[in-house]
């Protein structure tokens, strides 16, 4: 996840999606903020901590911790070879990347197809395995409001301190929604150059401001996504589906400067070939788990 958070275009959610640790990270972040909201309300007027302990009880622990250690070495390590690889090779990497989100829209799509619609009726509570015309419709909506939103030509605007917390608030929003990538949200404000470079030259005044955004951002957002997971869990699904869909727009191989879509016209063999191998690498992680678990994610 953090190796691909350094990819315009690619979303850290589409690779919690793939391993099956969206909802629990969705959920334990909900747990969090709400544990620590109550400490900060209740320990200053002397109700204890009672009720914090209890959200942050159920927080899972052993998957969040390892997550964040592995995606804060990922982002420190790689951000220099990643930047590299998407700056000297785009079309190729934007290839590479397209195989593998493509793949990854089988996980939400199949997840929905379980998942059990929101009643209107005590009949109406089962999943039958199938989308049906009004979840299409609603797939179909998101991934057209996504695809306008990854077709906004690149910005360049002045790395003020609450440019950097405004643009990073929006890019963390972005990061947990699969297919919906915060380096692309960068990319578009004109702060991803900036906010790389801060990242290897450990500018840590300009990080600061980014993590505090950051956030403010999640804050704002995860109860929210955790609230429509757990209430509207089926076309919460759905929605997903389509803006991955609809973000595939970011990660066609032959684009200009601006954005504009441009056919073929070289490097066909290579981007090919790595876009397949992309789409095979999800297939192997679902197939693994499909052994694992025993059953389709």
């Amino acid at each position: 996840m953090g190796t691909v958070e350094t990819v315009p275009g690619v979303s850290g959610g589409t690779v919690a999606l793939v391993v099956g640790v969206y909802e629990t990270l969705i959920t334990s972040a909900g747990h969090l903020l709400s544990g620590v909201r109550r400490a900060v309300v209740d320990v200053p007027r002397g109700r204890g901590t009672e009720r914090a302990a209890a959200e942050l009880r159920r927080v899972h622990w052993r998957v969040v911790v390892p997550l964040l250690i592995g995606m804060a070495a990922a982002l420190v390590l790689m951000a220099r070879l990643i930047e590299g690889f998407v700056e000297d090779q785009p079309i190729q990497s934007r290839a590479l990347f397209f195989g593998l989100v493509l793949a990854s829209v089988w996980v939400p799509f199949s997840l929905a197809s379980r998942a059990t619609r929101t009643p209107r009726s005590d009949d109406d509570i089962r999943a039958d395995g199938r989308w049906s015309g009004r979840d299409y419709l609603v797939g179909a909506g998101a991934a057209a409001a996504a695809f306008l939103v990854v077709s906004i030509p690149p910005g360049n605007v002045d790395p003020s301190k609450p440019m950097i917390m405004f643009a990073a608030a929006i890019a963390v929003s972005a990061l947990i929604l699969p297919g919906l990538s915060g380096s692309f949200i960068l990319l578009t404000f004109g702060l991803y150059e900036a906010t790389l470079s801060a990242l290897n030259d450990r500018d840590l005044g300009f990080l600061a401001f980014f993590a505090a955004g950051a956030t403010i951002g999640l804050a704002s957002f995860v109860k929210l996504l955790q609230w429509v997971l757990e209430h509207h869990r089926r076309v919460t699904l759905v929605v997903l589906t389509g803006v991955m869909v609809g973000c595939l727009r970011a990660l066609w191989p032959w684009q200009d400067d601006d954005r504009a879509l441009q056919a073929p016209d070289e490097h066909i063999a290579a981007a090919a070939g790595l876009a397949a191998l992309g789409f095979a690498a999800v297939l192997a992680v679902l197939a693994v788990e499909r052994r694992v678990t025993g059953r389709l994610p």
